[in-house]
């Protein structure tokens, strides 16, 4: 058991005000359905009960999932799922994710979320580092961040200390907030062009936004457009802001010959 908790890393919660504080920052509604991914011991389905309609809790490791129905006994709007969260099918009604997941699987359930076609929200317990680093909180954006920004806002909220944590893990935890923009900042048809611009940006040779978009576009008037979204002209990627890309996009889009 000890074993497999190491693998997944599993740190589980227990602390009233904590657990409170997650279900506060995911903002539910009485008839919200929630997902909630690696629901170990129970102690924040237990919370999300008693704030939402529905909660599906999701557990793969084979012993906690086994004890998981007796510590949500006498809540009926709970269901218990044993396996893996990230083989699931997402909900066909809106719905939202809250959890305390296992470190080692943040990225793959964070995809999941941004994949999931009905998802309002995901509210995620995860590493500091990480839940800084996709808020653009040490100065850099990731292409994960700004490839999804026209439609998904991401959020930094409250630090947990890792003395909460059983076992107590090696660095400090934080909320991440994913929520679906209600109208996205970009129409549909639009969408395709600015990933594929941010993509380019990001992977393609020069070692600079300017030299990478200029691969296939008049040098002049991509200086031009980095001029006009206050990007320097020698910029990385990870240090162009979101709104920095939309105005890329729009005024390369807008000049296209």
């Amino acid at each position: 058991m000890a074993s497999r908790r190491k693998t997944l890393s599993q740190n589980f919660l227990y602390h009233p005000g904590v657990l409170r504080s997650i279900a506060a920052c995911a903002a539910l509604r009485p008839g919200d359905l929630v997902v909630e991914p690696g629901a170990g011991e129970g102690a924040l389905t237990r919370v999300l009960a008693g704030r939402a309609r529905e909660v599906v809790a999701h557990e793969l490791d084979p012993a906690l999932a086994a004890r998981l129905p007796r510590r949500v006994r006498g809540l009926p709007n709970v269901r218990v799922v044993r396996g893996d969260f990230l083989r699931s099918t997402p909900p066909r009604l809106p719905f939202v994710v809250v959890g305390n997941i296992p470190y080692a699987r943040t990225t793959d359930i964070v995809r999941w979320c941004l994949r999931a076609p009905r998802l309002r929200s995901a509210t995620l317990v995860t590493q500091l580092e990480y839940a800084r680093r996709r808020t653009g909180g040490f100065g850099r954006w990731p292409l994960i961040t700004v490839l999804s920004w026209p439609e998904h806002e991401w959020l930094l909220g409250p630090r947990i200390d890792r003395a909460h944590f059983t076992p107590v893990p090696r660095t400090h935890s934080a909320v991440l907030r994913l929520v679906r923009r209600p109208v996205p900042l970009l129409p549909p048809a639009e969408l395709p062009d600015y990933r594929a611009l941010v993509t380019a940006g990001f992977t393609g040779p020069g070692g600079s936004v300017r030299a990478a978009l200029a691969r296939g576009r008049r040098a002049r008037r991509v200086s031009a457009a980095l001029e006009a979204a206050g990007v320097p002209r020698e910029a990385t990627a990870g240090l162009v802001t979101p709104a920095q890309w939309l105005a890329l996009h729009r005024r390369l889009a807008a000049t296209r010959p």
